[in-house]
């Protein structure tokens, strides 16, 4: 949440910016109620040193009754306010944040490709899909899987389930080998972190919501451990505190009827190793924490021996939290096309302000900066591994950095 100082003080920033990110605000109305409440607070402060002032006079008959008229003016201006800070309060929850300078502006069209890794492999035979290796290796079925589970449900058999489990492990040993504090997150969660971390308001109808009063599917661990230090004051020194954390997800897919409704790409229950940094408000220290998050993300795929590219995401294809975004695709020979595996974000202090994380710094505090990044996500990134390293033979080669894990080099019919 943007501060309405801040708002105050860069209107025309603040507008330029949700014209960018394509939401509609009413900055005009935002900052009629503020002006309206600071007149509140205003004069709810002169009837109160009025009143204090005639406390001394309480003897008098006049200063009495007049003690009274500021009494009930005092109340109805405390209703007041507190209708106009409900309303203020509203509005500013639908403003998004200020994305960096650097972003480039527009949608899919002005992304900029930074980064390429890895050859995109060239089969001198007719590749197949992830879905036709399953079907030959007997390992995914989505018919019984939607069956039970209903649409988009799966079950993953024999080594692809070995697999999603090995990766999912490895990685997180891999992340916790770097320093990050390894954490398994809870997927139920209650409404003020859905909020706090901004996938509230404006992604609302793609969380799952449970019969309890205020029980939530999260769709992924930044929501937990963002909300892991709501309402705390951190020390100084005790920053940036890294995660990576582990979680099942939960997504309605509600925007994507139609889309990919066949195969591992898009489900509504996957897993996924989720990377959470909270840290100083200090943009250069922030931006090389991007940095640092990105570089784990890329070396997780290189040792899975997977091409890939990076993107510097434009301003409409970022989340509403976000100041800088990069998106990392991975190659997948069926769709003949890089597609997102990775998402690598800096939100500044957005998500803390709505979470009211703090950290002490000298004699005073400030709000945190948070970022997140994916590290892996499963099944969709099976797609990648199954597509890209099958043979002519039909076989499916084990990047050779879990192949101890695994148990096996390679997934072969015979």
């Amino acid at each position: 949440m943007l501060s309405i100082d801040f708002i105050r003080e860069n209107k025309e920033l603040v507008a330029e910016a949700a014209k960018n990110k394509r939401r509609k605000i009413d900055l005009d109305k935002i900052l009629d109620l503020d002006l309206k409440r600071r007149e509140l607070l205003k004069k709810s402060q002169s009837l109160s040193e009025e009143k204090n002032k005639l406390a001394k006079e309480s003897d008098h008959e006049g200063a009495r009754e007049r003690g009274k008229e500021i009494k009930e003016s005092l109340r109805k201006s405390n209703e007041e306010q507190t209708k106009l800070e409900m309303e203020l309060q509203t509005l500013l929850s639908q403003v998004p944040n200020v994305p960096l300078p650097e972003v480039p502006v527009g949608g899919e069209e002005a992304n900029q490709e930074i980064k390429t890794w890895g050859e995109v492999p060239k089969f001198d035979f007719t590749p197949l899909s992830h879905i036709e290796l399953s079907q030959k290796h007997d390992l995914v079925d989505l018919a019984v899987g939607a069956k039970v589970s209903g649409f988009r449900g799966y079950f993953l058999k024999n080594q692809a389930a070995i697999l999603q489990t090995v990766i999912l492990f490895w990685t997180m040993q891999k992340l916790t080998q770097k320093g990050y504090t390894p954490i398994i997150a809870p997927s139920i969660v209650r409404v003020f972190s859905l909020f706090g971390t901004g996938q509230f308001p404006w992604g609302e109808g793609e969380v799952y919501k449970l019969n309890d009063e205020d029980a939530y599917l999260a769709g992924t661990a930044e929501v937990p451990v963002t909300a892991y230090y709501s309402d705390s004051i951190l020390n100084e020194k005790d920053l940036p505190k890294k995660f990576v954390a582990f979680s099942p997800c939960f997504r309605r897919e509600a925007g994507s009827y139609g889309k990919d409704t066949k195969g591992l790409y898009r489900l509504h229950e996957f897993w996924k190793i989720e990377q959470v940094i909270i840290g100083k408000a200090d943009i250069e220290e922030a931006k090389k924490l991007h940095e640092e998050l990105q570089q784990n993300c890329e070396e997780i795929l290189q040792a899975l021996e997977l091409p890939y590219r990076v993107k510097l995401m434009a301003t409409a294809e970022m989340g509403e939290p976000q100041i800088l975004k990069y998106d990392t695709d991975t190659w997948m020979p069926s769709r003949e096309a890089y597609c997102e595996t990775m998402s690598n974000s800096i939100m500044g202090d957005f998500q803390a302000r709505r979470l009211n994380i703090k950290y002490r710094s000298g004699e005073s505090t400030k709000f945190c900066y948070t970022l997140n990044n994916t590290a892996i996500a499963s099944p969709r990134i099976l797609i990648a591994l199954l597509e890209n390293h099958q043979q002519k033979d039909g076989s499916i080669n084990i990047p050779k950095a879990l192949q101890e894990l695994c148990g096996f080099d390679t997934i072969s019919h015979e």
